[in-house]
């Protein structure tokens, strides 16, 4: 079952997200996006969501 969360801009995040001084350390090891012709949308989901939501599970070990 798949679970798709509404997500605002006004997100405020959990206590076990990245903060912001470990995302900058993170950030530059993630491929680029996508550009060109052939991938003209834009990401369905915030990088930085999918990255703590992996991790969250990595820590946890839930699924």
């Amino acid at each position: 079952m798949i679970v798709e969360l509404c997500v605002s801009s006004s997100w405020v995040g959990y206590p076990s997200d990245l903060s912001d001084e470990q995302w900058v350390l993170v950030e530059p090891l993630l491929p680029p996006t996508r550009l060109g012709p052939k991938s003209c949308r834009r990401e369905k989901h915030p990088r930085r969501q999918i990255v703590d939501a992996i991790f969250y599970v990595v820590r946890t070990g839930c699924a």
